[in-house]
């Protein structure tokens, strides 16, 4: 199979970063275009909205966005020392959603994404994104095993 856009997904911890070697090989194999992405959960987000202030609130979005824009920085770099140039974007929503509405918008032929970000009660409680993906995406999903 040739691949012409791969997603590579991130929410900053190390388990997602177990996915961009695959990613990598993969996008050189097939000489695609990796996209990189960041979804700002609003979930997360609106569990703030109900015991802060709006300045509380407002100081909650700029440390999302700080943290997606720190999250994807790091893993551009890392794809970038292995030679490929990436597309960066970070969205707000429901983290699954955006994926598969990022994947369609973007013609992407393969989503690449680690088993395990977040662990522990969030996951939990939250169930797994990536398992979400695998549910409702149209597009091919990879799925990396974080090994620690």
């Amino acid at each position: 199979m040739n691949y012409d856009n791969i997603l590579l997904t991130t929410d900053g911890s190390k388990r997602s970063e177990a996915a961009v070697d695959p990613a990598v090989e993969l996008a050189r194999i097939s000489d695609a275009e990796i996209h990189i992405l960041y979804v700002i959960d609003i979930g997360v987000d609106s569990s703030y909205s109900a015991v802060t202030d709006l300045m509380s609130q407002l100081e909650a979005v700029e440390n999302f966005e700080e943290i997606g824009e720190k999250a994807t920085e790091s893993v551009k770099k890392e794809v970038e020392q292995k030679g490929i140039n990436p597309k960066v974007a970070i969205k707000r929503g429901v983290p699954h959603r955006k994926i598969t509405d990022y994947a369609d918008e973007e013609d992407i032929d393969l989503i690449v994404m680690s088993t395990h970000g977040r662990s522990g009660l969030d996951r939990m409680l939250l169930g797994s994104i990536t398992e979400k993906v695998i549910r409702s995406s149209k597009t091919p999903v990879l799925t990396v095993n974080y090994e620690e």
